[in-house]
């Protein structure tokens, strides 16, 4: 993790926000250190730090994005195109229409911004995958409502993702969610 990352989150706030488990930026640390407990890559690692800059979907405040998306090079100057490109398609993913296309035939992504629909490639998913576990396990970690709503939703996707998703973020899906 960078110092600058850091920097950038407390600039817009992120140490201001509620959060379960204390405030927005103490859930981004967390989530970067289980991807770095991991094994996760540098970049995965930043992006999982970063993952809520844009207001990924399903997020439970439509006022949550820190950034809008015209700040994606400053995102990129502090963190790299590849871990900026990864914040972007956690943000952008369409949940209700990705996540039923993962792991098919077509693997396919909807943008929720622009509407577009690619395919990933596998290391795409399997980065947007684990910094995916570490998000959600955190929170229905620190959140026994969210947990209950949305847990075994999760446990559904993550068990369909298995192939996707590292032996350790396999394990902590198991903790949390099973």
């Amino acid at each position: 993790m960078s110092k600058a990352s850091v920097d950038l989150l407390e600039s817009v706030g992120a140490g201001e926000v509620k959060h379960p488990g204390g405030t927005l930026l103490s859930h981004l640390l967390r989530v970067e250190r289980k991807l770095e407990e991991w094994g996760a890559r540098e970049d995965v690692r930043e992006a999982g730090l970063l993952h809520a800059l844009f207001a990924p979907d399903g997020s439970p405040d439509p006022m949550y994005s820190m950034l809008e998306l015209d700040q994606r090079p400053r995102v990129a100057e502090v963190i790299g195109e590849p871990a900026e490109g990864l914040v972007y398609l956690y943000g952008a993913m369409d949940r209700k229409y990705t996540y039923p296309h993962l792991n098919d035939d077509s693997d396919h992504w909807r943008d929720r911004f622009t509407g577009e629909i690619r395919t990933l490639s596998q290391q795409e998913i399997r980065d947007l995958m684990e910094i995916s576990v570490a998000n959600e396990c955190d929170i229905a970690s620190h959140n026994p409502e969210f947990h209950a709503k949305y847990g075994p939703e999760f446990l559904v996707l993550f068990t369909r993702m298995r192939s996707t998703i590292s032996e350790d973020a396999w394990s902590e899906v198991q903790n949390v969610l099973a």
